[in-house]
């Protein structure tokens, strides 16, 4: 097995951490998940027919799957991948974790933009250097895009510090997707994460997840980091758009489940704090 690690590529490479600025999010640097459940796997299985055709003419697609299971610290996430048939042209090929699941239909290209809960963008290109300044969904950005072996193959292993398969904060990505692109960000395949094994919390409650707060940016767009990490995009008037330039469709909403009770126990927060206040 090959470990492809993109740290080491640029040391060889005489390139510097300065070499590329970080950019951090409006929200600030991505936090460490240190509270993953054990046990609990995902796993991203690539469908038979490619979403972009003319990647393979004569029919499939990339074949493999993706795994990510909490470190057995729970600090991070331990990805795994297993690909064959990559496209033989147009690398390196570079995938991240998506916003929105993929329908039914396959279409890669409602998936939205990049898992960006700290809304850091794509203005500047992740540095690797500085981990915590990517988008927590540019795997690719951290660690490298996927260089093919000449047999088509790619496989790797690493550990995101900055994902979650702790259900209800923005980092998680256990009901998202995974998408693979060209470098001029063409979609190329896609598929979701569902659970394969485990489900319990691992001794972590619900209650005590620190979730993020309502964002909107100004502009002609907007879009909204719900407080359980979902997120909302709106445009004015118009189709949105996801931040790589694939259409997102209209209005949308990527809520993640347990989210109500923490909506609710906030309220119920409000409302005591304002009954004390009329009662000094």
């Amino acid at each position: 097995m090959r470990v492809s690690n993109k740290l080491s590529l640029l040391l060889a490479a005489g390139v510097t951490a300065q070499s590329v600025e970080p950019e951090t999010g409006k929200l600030g640097d991505a936090t460490i998940v240190s509270n993953n459940p054990i046990g609990v796997v995902y796993k991203a299985v690539l469908p038979a027919e490619a979403w972009f055709k003319p990647a393979y003419p004569d029919g499939g697609n990339i074949e493999g799957e993706v795994t990510a299971v909490a470190a057995e610290s729970g600090e991070g996430v331990v990805y795994t991948y297993k690909l064959s048939n990559l496209p033989k042209e147009g690398g390196p090929f570079p995938y991240h974790l998506h916003v929105a699941p993929v329908p039914a239909d396959g279409n890669c290209s409602v998936t939205l933009a990049h898992l960006d809960p700290f809304i850091r963008g794509e203005n500047t290109s992740c540095n690797p250097f500085a981990p915590a300044t990517c988008q927590v969904g540019d795997l690719s950005g951290k660690f490298g895009e996927i260089r093919p072996e000449e047999d088509g193959t790619w496989e790797t292993t690493y550990t995101d510090l900055y994902s979650s398969t702790l259900e209800g904060i923005g980092a998680f990505f256990g009901n998202r997707s995974i998408v693979f692109h060209y470098p001029n960000k063409t979609r190329i395949s896609c598929a979701n994460f569902e659970k394969v094994e485990g489900g319990g919390d691992g001794g972590v409650s619900s209650s005590s997840v620190t979730v993020l707060p309502s964002v909107t940016p100004t502009g002609n767009g907007s879009f909204t980091i719900l407080p359980t990490g979902g997120v909302s995009t709106t445009t004015g008037g118009g189709p949105s758009t996801t931040s790589d330039g694939g259409a997102a469709g209209p209005t949308t909403s990527a809520p993640l489940s347990g989210g109500s009770g923490l909506r609710s126990s906030a309220l119920g927060v409000v409302v005591l704090g304002v009954v004390m206040v009329f009662m000094l």
